[in-house]
């Protein structure tokens, strides 16, 4: 009787032991995944930040030396830059808006220039940590925005609405009062797939 007991029990332990192994083994290959998908997300992020660090710089020389030459194409591919120092980022403005540019700086979704009467739209990227747009969100009534032409002429903007729409909603790009300076800064919420719409005057 007791050597069915002590066969039952150690039956009992191997198979124990065995589906331990299993876990262990389950939980380190999930570990070392997770692990491998965090340095790629970071490794990009930060690939993207030194692509737009470069843009930014490139251009900064560009308009440095500009006036010893008569090409003009990088202000063709830079609408301004945009600057707002409450959230710390300042980044050069594609003219044009695609996914690729988007991955690498803010773009022009809509609107003309800082000069014009009108509504200006600028969309950027929210990989939830400090670059790009991702700190929007932190933007109230009353806080500044700058942008600055491609002759270093500096535009103010102060923030007077802030507030989110559903993907799907033009409202905030297409509906403006057309006899203002408006300046329209629109980003994802990654929690619930709204946009981000932050509204600012000159």
């Amino acid at each position: 009787m007791n050597q069915i007991l002590e066969t039952k029990l150690f039956k009992k332990i191997k198979i124990n032991k065995l589906f331990f192994k299993i876990q262990f083994t389950i939980s380190v290959f999930f570990i070392i995944v997770l692990v491998i998908v965090l340095i790629l997300y970071f490794y990009t992020n930060r690939n993207k930040e030194k692509i737009s660090s470069d843009i930014s710089y490139n251009y900064n020389l560009y308009k440095l030396y500009s006036e010893f030459s008569n090409e003009s194409s990088m202000d063709d591919e830079i609408l301004c830059t945009i600057e707002i120092p409450k959230i710390n980022i300042k980044y050069p403005v594609f003219s044009k808006f695609n996914d690729e540019s988007l991955k690498v700086s803010p773009c022009k979704f809509y609107g003309k220039s800082p000069k014009e009467y009108g509504n200006l739209c600028i969309a950027g990227h929210n990989y939830n940590n400090t670059k790009f747009f991702s700190n929007l969100f932190l933007l109230e009534n009353g806080d500044e925005i700058y942008l600055y032409d491609n002759s270093e002429k500096k535009y103010e903007y102060t923030v007077f609405s802030t507030y989110e729409v559903k993907s799907s909603d033009m409202s905030p790009i297409l509906n403006y009062d057309k006899n203002i300076k408006q300046l329209t800064l629109v980003t994802c919420n990654n929690l619930n797939q709204n946009r981000l719409i932050i509204k600012a005057k000159q």
